[in-house]
């Protein structure tokens, strides 16, 4: 891990000059200022037919100076660490407080100097030219799995954060954040007819994740259940149960549950679930979870964007609403601890409560005996995309992989359906929780006025009423 000379000498401040822009940013009479400098570097890599079709790499540094004074927020970026234009930025930040009624006190937190992460090679020390192999290779692994493969394209990219917070409070802190993705996918084509398949991998770690078992496991997963997805039809829509699979199914815990537990829109009074803390949400044995602490993985991060060290979330303990998700705004509000969910896009954003491993706990259901104590039913395992109404709950998402359930067996395989219902009504429609919790590992990206990676998870969940969108 590097050290605190480190990051003070990349930005090029001193801890006295720290102190200086806080101190400016607070000039007017705010309540609290922090100040997060940002050293990026992104690189990538597209093969298409067989050749590098784009690449490109380039680097992104500044710092972001926030300003908060009881309701509001001051925020103003400069895109590079001359002392003259980060005072000017402090005192843009500062402006916001000028005759801002109201006062907060905002704590200290205890650092607790966990690394989720560590590279054992750096991506900053590797070339393009180390990484075309291992395209070329993926290329071919999935070309030789099925004959009826007609396009291949495959892409990597890879990422290094150097990361330096300091607040008024006189918490600094400071981390290095790599992450690695490769996304493959593959278009289909049998008697006239083309499907296509995407798998993806995507992990806070170094070059080490670029590996011929790699691409085997990307190539097994692009090509897996293609018969079926030949082979599927829309059923009868209605009113039926659904069995979510363990794993990507885990995006609709995400999208219609966990936004809803965000804590700027419970404080705003926005989300279903503002007046429910405490609450029995669910049934009894039922967790709900937001990780920032799974080692290497894509929404885990050492600190959040605020400077609070990593911790995982119990949202939903035993059924019951325990937590919301925090920044350092709205624990100051709620009386409560920063749950380290106060995240960004870049230095240019202020950050925001936001998810980052989002996951239900395993139960002690056999996935098999759950599907075989369905009569009818619909099977879903992967969802693309949705729509969310957090402050009524409800969703509706597209279903690209998933079967019927017939006397306990999954039957045909189904395509073009969408889920729908209410996020609140799911949950505590849940009647059977499985063993099997999956975390998936894709490419995942929330969008929420800004940009940043997560994942989610889920076992194998039997919800008992959900509306299937098909045929009439």
């Amino acid at each position: 891990m590097n050290t605190r000379q480190y990051y003070l000498d990349l930005f090029q401040v001193t801890e006295n000059q720290l102190q200086t822009l806080t101190a400016t940013a607070l000039r007017h009479g705010g309540d609290f200022s922090d100040l997060y400098f940002e050293h990026t570097t992104f690189f990538n890599l597209l093969l298409k037919d067989g050749v590098v079709s784009s690449g490109g790499f380039h680097t992104d540094f500044g710092v972001g100076i926030r300003v908060l004074k009881g309701e509001k927020t001051g925020y103003a970026y400069s895109e590079n660490t001359a002392m003259s234009d980060m005072l000017k930025a402090a005192q843009a930040a500062s402006a916001i407080a000028i005759g801002t009624v109201g006062e907060m006190q905002y704590a200290s937190v205890t650092d607790r100097k966990h690394d989720f992460y560590p590279m054992k090679t750096n991506w900053r020390d590797m070339g393009a030219d180390a990484f075309l192999p291992f395209l070329k290779e993926l290329e071919k692994e999935v070309m030789s799995r099925d004959s009826r493969i007609i396009k291949v394209v495959a892409r990597m990219s890879d990422s290094v954060s150097d990361i330096l917070m300091f607040n008024s409070l006189g918490e600094l802190t400071y981390e290095t954040r790599p992450m690695g993705s490769v996304t493959v996918s593959a278009v289909f084509e049998k008697d006239g007819r083309t499907e296509n398949k995407t798998a993806s991998r995507s992990f806070r770690i170094g070059a080490e994740l670029i590996t011929s078992a790699l691409a085997k496991e990307l190539a097994d997963d692009v090509v897996r259940g293609i018969d079926d997805r030949f082979e599927a039809r829309r059923p009868k829509g209605g009113q039926i149960s659904v069995v979510m699979g363990a794993g990507a199914s885990g995006i609709l815990l995400h999208e219609a549950m966990g936004h809803a537990f965000e804590a700027d829109f419970n404080r705003k009074g926005q989300s279903i679930f503002s007046d429910k803390m405490g609450c029995q949400v669910c049934p009894k044995g039922v967790n709900v979870v937001d990780d920032g602490t799974v080692a290497f993985n894509r929404g885990s991060g050492n600190y959040d964007d605020e400077g609070v060290p990593a911790e995982k979330t119990y949202m939903v303990t035993d059924g019951v609403l325990t937590s919301y998700l925090h920044d350092r705004i709205s624990a100051n509000r709620y009386g409560v601890p920063s749950t380290g969910n106060g995240r960004r896009e870049n230095f240019r954003y202020n950050p925001i409560p936001r998810m980052r491993a989002t996951y239900m706990e395993s139960g002690n259901a056999d996935p098999q005996d759950i599907l075989a104590n369905v009569k009818k039913g619909v099977y879903v395992d992967e969802f693309s995309n949705g729509q969310v109404k957090i402050g009524e709950g409800d969703f509706t998402f597209f279903v690209k992989s998933g079967y019927l359930i017939e006397n306990g067996r999954l039957t045909m395989p189904v395509k073009d359906i969408n889920i729908i219902g209410n996020g609140p009504q799911a949950l505590a429609d849940i009647l059977a929780v499985g063993n099997d919790l999956k975390i998936d590992n894709g490419t995942w990206t929330c969008g929420k006025e800004q940009s940043v990676p997560v994942s989610c998870g889920m076992p194998t969940v039997l919800i008992s009423n959900l509306t299937v969108g098909g045929e009439q």
